[in-house]
């Protein structure tokens, strides 16, 4: 049984691995009827972030 759970470990490392790859970003975006800001969170690839922050 102790193989078992050494193998469940590894599974989850590679999991907490590819996690590590993504970002929350945070925009303030400014309404137009009051000009009040709001925030967008968003969950982005990190190699995908200077694209979503141009859009």
């Amino acid at each position: 049984m102790a193989k078992q759970a050494k193998t469940a470990i590894k599974k989850d490392q590679k999991g907490g691995a590819e996690a590590k790859n993504w970002t929350k970003v945070i925009r303030a975006v400014r309404s137009p009827k009051t000009g009040a800001y709001t925030f967008k969170e968003s969950i982005v690839h990190k190699e995908k972030i200077k694209d979503y922050m141009k859009s």
